[in-house]
């Protein structure tokens, strides 16, 4: 039903349903918003797709952010934002106030991983630097974060540029470290919510190599997972690979308990619960002939509980000393098991807010380009910043990425696409960033419209 028809209805003394004049009122006010966001991304394509490669070729490690946020905080500047820097490490808080009004919190992750690109892109990334063990390593933006910090440029300059259009305040935020999960503890411990506005709401996007570029995808309720890292250090007692009786072999132990540590999903864990417990690296020895005092184990694990994770930590440390019990260890040799500081939480998007996105995403975009995404089991710190006393309402939103001619062959070949943190994968950058700058710049508009 037109304007025209709604206002003869109203001339005639007829009563419409509140739901057929609020769809009405979606039909005609969206569209000009679309309009406007359209032409306003069109402004920006060329710069913010220029942006992405300068980034993606320079990428920095977790807490060696120092030039990536230095770059974000000129841009903001740029755009008329107040910026402080160095907040929780290389953390950069930028705020623009436009009126009365609520805040939104929309958030950025800047740092890329120790992969070697190969994707043979003209401004593939040949960066190097120093990992946190003093390691010389490759350098590369395989889990999209440049995506993620040109999107986030982008609807900062579009947004600025549409302060007519909306009242309230902004809090863009680059956080560092995200892919060691602690960025987002840090910058919460260095004021985030007390030196600056507090938000109302917290936004953010993550690309998607699931999702073909054009398309966006959103999860209500738990999205992504408790994240721990455990280091297991199984002792024993060396010696000479001729005489094993002689020596209490650490590299038994330690596969007897890679194997038990695999029946806690399937033995001490419901089956309807996600529950992983990788062993992603093990090490020791030096020779074939000796065995050696010790042996190291790396594990990731992930649940969706925080019972489940107490449950798992637990069974892990439980295993671990009694396998060593049964290989006749003594006490002073039991294996050492320790749970890391850098823990991410489970991220809970809020659900009122995701409906809402997915309902304005369907309006600009239609119905069939948004898709709801199941939970998966890796992790993301963006979680942090709704689990505060204030229990801020979050929501982390998928942009599709992976070029759809990839994932077209990997239909046809059986084949999987290359993922996130893959040397091969590559986003479709000139479909999915524009769509991440009018996706985000919309979902704040909707909240902050006058």
């Amino acid at each position: 039903m037109n304007n025209a028809n709604l206002l003869v209805c109203a001339v005639a003394g007829l009563v419409l349903p509140s739901s057929l004049i609020a769809q009405s009122a979606r039909a005609t006010a969206r569209p000009v918003a679309r309009e406007m966001l359209d032409s306003q991304v069109a402004k920006e394509r060329d710069s913010l797709l220029a942006l992405y490669r300068e980034l993606h070729a320079a990428p920095e490690l977790s807490f060696q952010e120092e030039k990536t946020s230095a770059r974000l905080a000129a841009e903001m500047r740029a755009a008329a934002f107040e910026v402080t820097e160095k907040v929780g490490g290389w953390g950069v808080v930028a705020v623009l106030r436009n009126g009365p009004g609520k805040t939104v919190l929309v958030r950025t992750d800047l740092d890329g991983l120790p992969v070697r690109e190969i994707t043979g892109l003209p401004y593939a990334s040949k960066a190097r630097a120093k990992d946190e063990q003093g390691r010389d390593v490759s350098v590369m933006h395989a889990c999209g974060h440049d995506v993620h910090m040109a999107c986030w440029v982008g609807a900062a300059r579009v947004l600025a540029a549409m302060k007519d259009r909306w009242s309230g305040t902004l809090v863009f935020i680059g956080q560092p470290a995200e892919e060691r999960g602690a960025g987002a503890e840090a910058m919460l411990k260095d004021g985030l919510f007390q030196r600056f506005p507090k938000p109302d709401l917290c936004l953010a996007l993550h690309g998607s190599s699931d999702l073909v570029a054009g398309t966006l995808g959103v999860t209500s309720g738990p999205a992504m997972a408790n994240v721990d890292s455990v280091d297991i250090v199984v002792r024993g007692v060396g010696g000479h690979g001729a005489m094993p009786e002689k020596t209490k072999d650490p590299i038994v132990l330690a596969s007897q308990i890679v194997l038990a540590l695999q029946t806690i999903d399937s033995r001490e864990i419901s089956p309807i619960e996600p529950v992983v417990v990788t062993v992603g690296s093990i090490h020791g020895g030096t020779k074939h002939n000796i065995i050696p005092d010790e042996v190291r184990l790396q594990l990731t694990v992930r649940s969706f509980s925080m019972e489940t994770r107490e449950k798992v930590l637990a069974a892990i440390a439980r295993i671990a000393r009694g396998q060593a019990i049964s290989a006749g260890l003594p006490e002073n040799l039991m294996p050492e098991v320790k749970p890391s500081a850098e823990f991410t939480p489970v991220l809970l998007n809020d659900p009122k807010l995701t409906e809402r996105l997915r309902g304005l995403f369907g309006e600009l975009y239609g119905a069939d380009k948004v898709f709801e995404r199941k939970p998966m089991m890796g992790g993301e710190d963006f979680s942090r910043y709704g689990m505060t006393e204030d229990k801020i309402p979050v929501c982390l939103f998928w942009l599709g990425a992976q070029p759809a001619a990839v994932i077209a062959e990997a239909k046809q070949t059986g084949e999987a696409a290359p993922g996130l943190h893959s040397p091969f994968f590559y986003p479709d950058i000139a479909t999915a960033l524009p769509i991440g700058v009018t996706a985000m710049s919309a979902a704040v508009l909707d909240a902050l419209r006058k």
